[in-house]
């Protein structure tokens, strides 16, 4: 039987005398319908009307189930019910597909009954290519759709006809893309739409944004804030949150929370509709079987994430609206305004890394301004014991975790300039006047944007002799315009900021394929560096196209664990955390295993204070072990450690390995190290660094994805889609000759910011070298500390056979424990 849906709208009988007057101008039929159900609108969401009829562009900060999506498309109900256009009146953005798809069926449900013509359609790489092509001609008057399809959009001549009338854009989440390369793309479609619809409203909704005045400039044509309307929304009930703690004692491994299976099924049997929230793609795989097995009431579960068929995540989606379903497994491919009303409870597998992203997943349960969300979160281990501890201080604090804007990336740009080509041919200085007006590019340099001019007209100088890099051609009055309609259909067939994760073959030299790991890892390799995977100790010999070639070695694996990207810990959380080591007052609300752990530590060796690096040497079954407190996310400590060893090296140290999680690096060698100042100097930064990007094959993926973004490279043929295989070879290619004839390209430009900024956290990176330097505490010890028990436990995870690997790691924490916390 399907369960009623909630409405974002929450019943209030008696409005202010301010919103009763604002209340009496709505429409009658819109009026009515609020009447009919004892509603009315909220202060929030009256105001954001207000500005719409002062013509202001608008911010909108509030809770999750304050009626967000209500203030955002009611100006656009009013205008609509009052002067109606056949034409697209509406646009709206949204990051995610699901989203999009949920938000047309939360508007049908008011226009229906209110019995208006008005007509609300999706546009995806979801949608049906007929509907897309009558799209163009028919428009609905209100469009919902992505950042990718909207660019598409833009790049057909009749855009500009499409678009004359747009009198209203609506960008949702705007916190979960602004910052990056798809609020690139964005920021440069609303530059564009401005000027073929200069009355148009810009207005942006979020949960969670630190820093509004940030998002109004990035909102704002030109950037000026003024421009822009900040309302915030009403107060709701405070989050009801709790941290699952194991029936026995609180693990001093992993990260997943696995080990609460039973507790956790026990919680989706006592709620009506529970979302359990995993922070990868394999964990929420891993997470739905360890359901299954303990689902005795064999209670309808899903699973939902992005790299399941289209089909499979439309069903899902549609069992979650029915009701269908009592649990869904799910990753951020849910976590952003997607409305289930019979949603009573979250569920956070392992740390939620950061403050906003775990009040963005809390808003799922009950979408209600007026009932507390119930949200559990499944710490880990001992440390994301800590972290989720912290999280929920910054949710009761209202501690945001901080937005970070910066300058726009050029391969999107690149692509962008090609897909204005496409819809016209265009001068260069009305371009690059546009293209200032979105705050990213706002300190475009004339000279940068010749060089992207360039690149697109002939690939640079060292491709300029190929034909099929020569996209752009100036014509003698100085206007550019598309070099053949052949580069039209490329660009329209390539174009996207998405660009899928590859997989890596891991094979012999005889070609027996021992298995895949993620490119992200196999990157930072080189020729020499051993690894354990599939329970051997594997030396790197080459790697081939998209395959790492290794070989058997009797050598200790440098790099023991191996996985992608991770989310990184916020630094906010990570404050938090190190100030409750640092404050014994605030143990008494741990565990009392956590706080024994914690007393332990504080007695064998040193607990460290904020700011400061502490760093424990000692021996350990023949080897010598330092381990670095340090703090900055899995990202960071994964790239140190590489450079780390690599200066372990260099000093005759005889480094073996290391083993890295959020909170501390690790490693171990032959040799003691006496000197850790040495190894963490920052000039590391400026030597090893860049030998070490240079050499691995880091900035060539890198290099990879932005010469995807750019347009140097195309995925897709009419009729045919490369492969994974034949994407690498060409960019392999490319990037070969352009590292040797033309080092200064601009797309190897843009892979180092990549490589840098992104793939390896060095800001990040940078941060703790310098803090390395004012503040290192070195505590020489005989044994292994407690603080030191959660990152060693990682070594050697992939040296057992599958099937005993937990019950191998498990006896090994309980010995690093043991020893710890042993009483001399």
């Amino acid at each position: 039987m399907n369960r009623p849906r909630r409405t974002p709208l929450a019943n209030r009988a008696d409005p202010a005398p301010g919103e009763r007057a604002l209340t009496q101008e709505l429409p009658t039929r819109l009026s009515d319908w609020f009447d009919a159900r004892g509603w009315q609108p909220r202060r929030h969401q009256l105001e954001m009307l207000e500005q719409a009829r002062a013509g202001r562009h608008a911010l909108l900060v509030a809770t999750t189930g304050a009626g967000k999506t209500l203030a955002g498309f009611l100006p656009t109900l009013v205008e609509l019910l009052e002067a109606p256009t056949p034409g697209l009146h509406t646009l709206y953005v949204s990051p995610l597909k699901a989203l999009a798809v949920d938000i047309q069926r939360n508007l049908m449900a008011p226009i229906e009954e209110m019995g208006v013509d008005i007509r609300v359609e999706t546009r995806t790489g979801d949608t049906p290519s007929d509907r897309k092509a009558r799209q163009r001609i028919k428009p609905p008057q209100i469009l919902l759709t992505t950042p990718e399809s909207l660019s598409l959009l833009l790049s057909y001549p009749d855009s500009a006809t499409m678009f004359a009338g747009l009198r209203t854009m609506v960008v949702d989440e705007v916190h979960a893309f602004a910052t990056g390369k798809r609020g690139d793309l964005l920021s440069l479609c609303m530059a564009r739409l401005q000027r073929i619809a200069p009355a148009m409203r810009r207005v942006a909704l979020s949960a969670t944004v630190a820093d509004p005045d940030g998002y109004r400039a990035w909102l704002a044509p030109d950037g000026d804030i003024d421009e822009v309307a900040l309302v915030k929304g009403e107060a709701g009930a405070e989050p009801n949150i709790a941290i699952l703690l194991p029936d026995g004692r609180v693990p001093w491994m992993g990260h997943s929370g696995r080990y609460a299976a039973e507790q956790v099924m026990a919680e989706i049997e006592t709620h009506k509709t529970t979302i359990v929230f995993c922070n990868t793609r394999s964990l929420a795989e891993l997470i739905f079987q360890d359901l299954w097995k303990v689902n005795a009431m064999s209670l309808p579960i899903g699973v939902h994430h992005g790299s399941l068929a289209r089909e499979a995540r439309r069903k899902v989606e549609g069992a979650m609206a029915d009701g269908r379903l009592r649990a869904l497994v799910a990753t951020a491919s849910l976590d952003l305004g997607v409305d289930w009303g019979d949603v009573d409870c979250v569920i956070q597998m392992g740390a939620p890394k950061g403050s906003s992203r775990l009040l963005q997943r809390i808003g799922r349960a009950n979408h209600r301004l007026d009932e507390s969300s119930e949200a559990i979160v499944v710490p880990g281990n001992r440390f994301e014991y800590l972290e989720a501890r912290a999280a929920l201080d910054a949710v009761e604090a209202g501690e945001l975790d901080p937005d970070i804007f910066r300058p726009g990336a050029l391969d999107v740009l690149a692509q962008h300039v090609m897909a204005c080509a496409c819809a016209a041919p265009f001068a260069q200085a009305d371009l690059l006047d546009e293209i200032r007006s979105a705050l990213p590019y706002s300190a475009l340099a004339d000279e940068t944007f010749d060089r992207v001019l360039g690149f697109i007209r002939d690939g640079g100088y060292s491709l300029k002799a190929y034909d099929r890099f020569k996209r752009l051609t100036q014509d003698p009055d100085g206007t550019w315009r598309v070099s053949h309609p052949r580069f039209v259909a490329q660009h329209r067939l390539n174009a996207g900021i998405i660009v899928e994760a590859t997989m890596l073959d891991v094979r012999f030299n005889n070609g027996r394929n021992l298995g895949r790991v993620e490119e992200s890892f196999a990157a930072q390799l080189s020729h020499g560096d051993t690894f354990f995977f599939a329970g051997l100790s594997l030396e790197v010999m080459k790697i081939d196209q998209i395959d790492l070639i290794v070989r058997a070695t009797s050598r200790p694996a440098r790099i023991p664990t191996y996985g992608g990207a991770r989310m990184p810990l916020s630094t906010s959380l990570a404050d938090r955390v190190r100030a409750y080591l640092a404050t014994p007052s605030e143990w008494t609300r741990f565990p009392d295993d956590v706080r024994e752990w914690l007393d332990f530590q504080s007695r064998r060796s040193q607990l460290p204070q904020p700011g400061q690096l502490l760093v424990e040497t000692f021996p350990r079954e023949g080897r010598n072990y330092m381990v670095a407190y340090s703090f900055e996310g899995w990202n960071a400590h994964q790239s140190l450690g590489m450079l780390i060893t690599r200066r372990m090296e260099t000093q005759g140290l005889k480094p073996l390995g290391f083993v890295a999680n959020d909170y501390a690096i690790a490693t171990y060698s032959i040799e003691k190290v006496t000197d850790p100042a040495s190894l963490f100097n920052a000039d590391i930064l400026e030597h090893e660094f860049v030998d070490w990007v240079q050499q691995s094959h880091l900035l060539k993926r890198a290099f990879r994805e932005v010469a995807v973004i750019g347009g140097l490279v195309e995925r897709q043929h009419p009729g045919k889609k490369k492969t994974g295989r034949q994407v690498t070879f060409s960019t392999d290619l490319i990037y070969d000759v352009l590292r040797k004839y033309e080092p200064t390209h601009l797309l190897l430009e843009a892979a180092w910011a990549d490589a840098r900024a992104r793939m390896t956290d060095v800001g990040r990176l940078a941060g703790l070298l310098d803090r390395a330097a004012e503040t290192m505490l070195h505590v020489d010890l005989d044994r292994v500390t407690p603080l030191a028990v959660p990152v060693l436990t990682l070594i050697g995870r992939e040296r057992v056979a599958t099937g005993t690997a937990d019950d191998a790691l498990l006896i090994e924490a309980e010995a690093l424990a043991a020893e710890a916390m042993r009483i001399d």
